[in-house]
């Protein structure tokens, strides 16, 4: 079993910045693609972003292009999720995930296992 702990979430002002983590627990980390997701109440959960394996591909929504960068640490079995630039619209409950079935990289159901979610609320 895998478990997701996401970590940085919070309160901040538009135009701020947050870095929230995600720690992995076994030894496989470093085999499989991670994404972020997110989630508001009522709607639906979105993709944000993905990683390849090793970080060599990344790939974004583009609600978030341009302001959010997504990267690894196989060493400490940890992906990041750098948000600058935050704006109202980006108040969410922040997922990460492990892509392990098939599936385009954007689908939630390419994904296996889930963190708990953290929130990031952006103040206007």
């Amino acid at each position: 079993q895998v478990q997701l702990v996401e970590s940085g979430g919070g309160l901040v002002q538009a135009g701020g910045s947050l870095r929230l983590s995600c720690t992995a627990s076994g030894r496989t980390f470093s085999s499989y693609a991670m994404g972020w997701f997110r989630q508001v109440p009522g709607k639906e959960r979105e993709f944000v972003a993905a990683i390849n394996w090793n970080g060599g591909s990344s790939f974004y929504a583009d609600s978030v292009k341009g302001r959010f960068t997504i990267s690894r640490d196989n060493a400490k079995n940890t992906v990041y999720l750098q948000m600058n630039s935050l704006k109202f619209e980006d108040t969410a409950v922040y997922y990460c995930a492990r892509r392990g079935r098939s599936g385009t990289i954007t689908s939630e159901a390419a994904y296996d296992f889930w963190g708990q979610g953290i929130q990031v609320t952006v103040s206007s």
